[in-house]
């Protein structure tokens, strides 16, 4: 499956994500959905924050340009919230998955597809 075919379907296929990325952990995003921008400065303030969650924790995170308030941080998951949406961001071994959802979507709903497909590249490798 190509890197979009994962956007497309375990994502926002699952109808609990409503943007979604992957980034790749050296730099670029392998796909994306359409007008789900994350810039290179984002990317790798989010990266970084895998290793260094602090600037996160303190400052917040920033995601295709919004704002979000970081919940939690360490060196797997990411999560945060901006009023009803949320972000949950998991790494692997090569990739940084991004999962943007909107309410009437719960935190756990996204979070679990999120970190369900990462769990399945770590078994795979990536």
């Amino acid at each position: 499956m190509s890197w979009q075919g994962y956007i497309d379907n375990q994502l926002l296929g699952t109808k609990s994500i409503t943007q979604a990325a992957i980034l790749g952990l050296k730099g670029g995003v392998w796909a994306s959905s359409p007008g789900f921008t994350v810039s290179p400065q984002e990317q790798a303030s989010l990266t970084k924050g895998f290793d260094d969650p602090l600037p996160l924790q303190s400052g917040g995170l920033h995601v295709a340009g919004k704002k979000y308030f970081c919940l939690q941080a360490n060196d797997r998951s990411i999560y945060g919230k901006a009023g009803a949406d949320g972000v949950v961001l998991v790494k692997t071994n090569q990739a940084v998955l991004v999962g943007q959802y909107s309410s009437p979507i719960l935190p756990g709903e996204a979070t679990k597809v999120v970190e369900n497909l990462a769990d399945y590249l770590l078994g795979v490798g990536y």
